[in-house]
Order: structure tokens, then sequence, then C-alpha cells
């Protein structure tokens, strides 16, 4: 019985995260945000290319695909299968549901597997994991983003606090691991801004992005 309940939640929050809000959300308005900005469909891009409003609606709606993933696991799944609604079911049944919603956004089966970085996402897994790990990683990317004004930079060294911060304020060996393998993944879908940073080409938030030098003809 519990396989299945780990299956199902598997299953469900993968195809939560799946949903490509910011895909969607851009075709509504007539335009495909794979091919404008940074190509990424995630808030950010949504941000610099639809306005604030788009930005924030994909925010919410990528954060709460997360959040639902770890909420319906925890207690529809359990629920429904008959399984003893202990702390501990309820808590990897949500980290299951939760590591697999970020799966579901970052890599979508809607998009042939290409979808977002997943921070979002996470933020709204971490609101139902671990809140007080959440509001000390959003501290160091608002204090990151203030210096830098880089919000690549600053999703990466949220990212790499975050194991950090669960290991001070929560305790579980088990959820150390998975926020470190989402804050390893997180970092590793930014493996382009990292680039871009050390090129100096990268993106600064309220200035527009450098131009492309022109490829060479043959």
């Amino acid at each position: 019985m519990e396989v299945l309940a780990y299956s199902l939640s598997v299953l469900l929050g993968y195809l939560l995260g799946s949903i490509p809000t910011g895909f969607l959300v851009g075709k509504a308005r007539g335009v495909d945000i794979r091919s404008s900005g940074s190509g990424n469909i995630g808030a950010t891009n949504v941000f610099r290319v639809l306005g604030k409003t788009a930005g924030a609606l994909v925010l919410l709606a990528d954060a709460l695909k997360g959040f639902l993933a770890c909420f319906l696991a925890a207690h529809a799944v359990a629920a429904g299968l008959g399984l003893a609604p202990s702390s501990a079911t309820r808590e990897f049944l949500g980290m299951v549901a939760g590591g697999a919603a970020i799966l579901g956004h970052n890599y979508t089966i809607w998009l042939r597997f290409k979808g977002g970085k997943g921070i979002a996402t996470s933020a709204g897994v971490l609101v139902a994991w671990a809140p007080w790990a959440l509001l000390v990683c959003l501290m160091v990317w608002l204090v990151v983003l203030g210096l830098g004004r880089y919000v690549s930079l600053a999703s990466v060294a949220a990212a790499g606090c975050l194991p950090i911060a669960v290991g001070l304020l929560h305790g579980s060996r088990v959820m150390i691991l998975i926020t470190a393998l989402i804050g390893a993944l997180a970092i590793y879908k930014h493996k382009s801004n990292l680039q871009r940073l050390r090129q100096g080409t990268e993106h600064r938030l309220g200035s527009q992005p450098k131009a492309e030098p022109p490829k060479p003809t043959t």
C-alpha cells in the first residue's frame, strides 16, 4: 500500500509541476515566451517580457504547484489509501511529491521536457515543508539581489544556503539530503546564467539586456 502511495505522490507531483504556467500565460497574450527574452518559461522571464502583472501571476502559480503537490500527497493520497496519518508518513509523501513537482516544472512533458529553473516551485514546496528555512533563503536572496542586482546570482545563493538553513532549523537528515539535491538542481539549471556572469553579459535587474555580439559570416 505504501508503494502505491509513493507512486501516486510522484505522479501527482510531476503532473502538477509540469503545468507550463509561463508558457500558457504567454500564449494567452499572443507571445511564445520560449522565443522571447532569455527563452525561459519561468516568472523572471515573464516579468521581463510581459510585465509585472503577468510575472506575478506566473510566480504565484508556479509556487502554488509545489505547495499543492506536497499538501495533496501528504493528506489526500494518505487518506484515500487508508494509511495511518502519522507525521512521518505525511512528511515523506509530501517530500516525494514536492521533489516530483520541481522535476515536472524543470522538465515538463508538455514542452518536450524543457521547462523552467524551479525556483518558484521550490519555494512553494518549502512553504509546505520548511517555511523557516524558506524565510532564511528569501533573506539571502534579497540581500544578494540588492547588492548585485542579478536575479540569477541571488537565486543561486539562496539555493546554496537551502540545505544549511534546513539543517539548522529543521534537523531532519532526509530533508537535508533532499533539499541539498533541490539546491544542486537549481544551481545546475542556472549554468548558462553563471557563464554569462563570468563573461559580464548577464542581465541586471532594471537594465536592458546587453546585445549579443554579431555572429561571423562565412
